[in-house]
């Protein structure tokens, strides 16, 4: 009779489900293989053995963010309107945050390295937002730099979420301050033609 495997999917999977608690809540200095393990109710062993160490288990969350926000992000609806599946997206890349607060925070934490002049991966969530920002260019909605609207559209959507996560604002006051910010900075980005349609459309009694 066989010995029975204590190293599974389920033991992985709590792993990385506690490993991703303890990133989001402690210093990362703190956490440890034993801290995780014990945690997780496995052993130091299983870490390794299904890991490789520490840095493996680290590298599976950081996975498991990336691919998810990429998957919600991907998944936004495109339109004829550019400037509306922009928009969409901030609203699939906020969705996102607030339904995995701990994912999210460690993603943004440090985990993952941002090089705006770095390759664009395949699985990058930064990719549909530039998909959508490359469409917006060759329709003359927005004018500028690629890179440089994405930044600003990113370091906005981030903000915005850190603050909302850290439960600095309340559900009121972070929906109006959304739609407000985002609205404003694509509006920044456009083209004179369209800037001047979207001024009259909002002053129009």
């Amino acid at each position: 009779m066989g010995r029975p495997r204590t190293n599974d999917e389920a033991v992985k999977e709590r792993l990385v489900v506690c490993a991703t608690e303890m990133l989001a809540t402690r210093p990362r200095e703190s956490v440890t293989v034993r801290a995780v393990a014990v945690a997780a109710g496995a052993s130091t062993t299983a870490v390794y053995s299904l890991f490789g160490g520490k840095d493996g288990l680290i590298a599976a969350v950081r996975d498991r963010a990336v691919v998810g926000l990429f998957q919600d992000l991907s998944a936004a609806q495109t339109s004829a309107d550019p400037l509306a599946d922009l928009y969409e997206l901030a609203v699939a890349y906020r969705r996102w945050g607030r339904g995995h607060s701990h994912l999210y925070t460690v993603l943004f934490g440090g985990v993952q390295s941002f090089d705006p002049s770095g390759e664009v991966g395949a699985g990058d969530p930064i990719r549909p937002l530039l998909a959508a920002i490359d469409r917006a260019l060759a329709a003359s909605v927005l004018v500028g730099d690629a890179t440089s609207i994405a930044l600003s559209i990113w370091a906005t959507l981030h903000g915005l979420v850190t603050l909302e996560l850290a439960g600095a604002l309340d559900t009121a006051t972070a929906e109006a301050a959304f739609r407000s910010a985002i609205h404003a900075t694509l509006r920044g980005w456009t083209t004179p033609a369209v800037f001047r349609n979207l001024r009259q459309a909002e002053l129009a009694p």
